[in-house]
């Protein structure tokens, strides 16, 4: 029997399935820090929700483990929803300022990294109407083919 962390059910499993898509992501780049994992997480899913309609971010979010979901709602401003500016710079901004003290890390590898994880926690419908919703140039960017 797996012992608990917190005592309540639904916090030890959010945290145990928040842990898993963190070593994902971390096999996914092949690193040894839990941060750097968190921060690709936290600033790629900010990066598609900026992107995406407020409705489609919170069919995403439905979905998502309650840990993630909170780093995703995390400074949320449902204006900023979709954006004017559609391009893959901006885009990726959130993920290219997260790892600004590391030049050598794509911020492109990462997003593709961070999608395939969502590709297999989040239903494919949903993640078809994701990629669906990004411009062509950001979805065949963070899209494996």
């Amino acid at each position: 029997k797996q012992m608990s962390n917190t005592g309540l059910r639904q916090f030890d499993e959010t945290l145990h399935l928040t842990n898993t898509w963190l070593k994902e992501i971390m096999a996914e780049m092949d690193w040894q820090e839990r941060h750097y994992a968190y921060q690709a997480l936290r600033s790629t899913l900010h990066a598609l929700r900026d992107r995406i309609t407020v409705i489609e971010g919170a069919h995403l979010a439905a979905q998502l483990p309650l840990m993630v979901k909170g780093i995703f709602y995390d400074g949320w401003s449902p204006s900023r929803c979709g954006g004017n500016d559609r391009s893959l710079a901006t885009f990726l901004a959130p993920v290219t300022d997260a790892f600004d003290k590391h030049p050598d890390v794509d911020a492109v590898d990462i997003a593709r990294a961070v999608v395939r994880v969502l590709h297999r926690h989040v239903s494919d419908g949903e993640m078809q109407d994701v990629m669906q919703g990004l411009p062509e140039p950001i979805r065949l960017a963070v899209s494996d083919g």
